[in-house]
């Protein structure tokens, strides 16, 4: 990783991964439009589809950010048996253990106030949870090889990590939300 930063190394170590990772954006626009007909039925899934692939790549923003500072203070240990690893993996599922359930209550308000309700409170409560936890622990996963491919690469991970992240956890968060549908639903 250099010492100094400039707008130009930056840019040229980011340049190539964005242009990627909006590749890779186009895949979640892709596997999102397969599930159309299935979103068009039960409005609850749709107003899920937003919150939930954005809440993980919250997650997973939130651990990057732990990793990079960890990484910036000479602390960071890949080893999954390292006990602050491990805890911060722990506090992302524990955290999306809480905050999925009210994700999908608040979309079957939302479906409901709006008058387009066809599943029941609980299914959609479910649905968000399950993948909310899949999610969270999918999340953790690339969030520590974002950070070690980085690492190795000798890239800053404040620049990298996140939007590797956010935009893999798009793409999942599609994939998991309606894998998830498709057994509970």
């Amino acid at each position: 990783m250099p010492a100094t930063w400039s707008v130009r190394a930056i840019t040229r170590s980011m340049l190539p991964l964005l242009a990627v990772l909006a590749v890779v954006e186009v895949g979640s626009g892709l596997v999102l439009d397969t599930f159309e007909a299935q979103l068009l039925r039960h409005p609850s899934l749709l107003v899920l589809v937003p919150v939930t692939i954005g809440t993980a790549g919250n997650l997973g923003s939130v651990l990057a950010a732990r990793l990079s500072t960890a990484f910036h203070l000479g602390t960071l240990s890949l080893d999954p048996r390292d006990d602050e690893l491990a805890g911060n993996a722990v506090a992302t599922v524990a955290l999306a253990a809480t905050v999925f359930p009210l994700v999908g209550a608040g979309a079957w308000v939302l479906s409901l106030a709006t008058g387009g309700t066809t599943l029941p409170a609980r299914t959609v409560v479910a649905v968000a949870l399950a993948s909310g936890l899949a999610l969270a622990a999918l999340a953790v996963v690339v969030t520590v090889a974002a950070t070690y491919a980085a690492y190795r690469l000798e890239l800053d991970p404040d620049d990298v990590v996140i939007p590797v992240v956010t935009n893999v956890c798009d793409v999942l968060g599609v994939v998991v939300l309606f894998g998830v549908v498709r057994v509970l639903v």
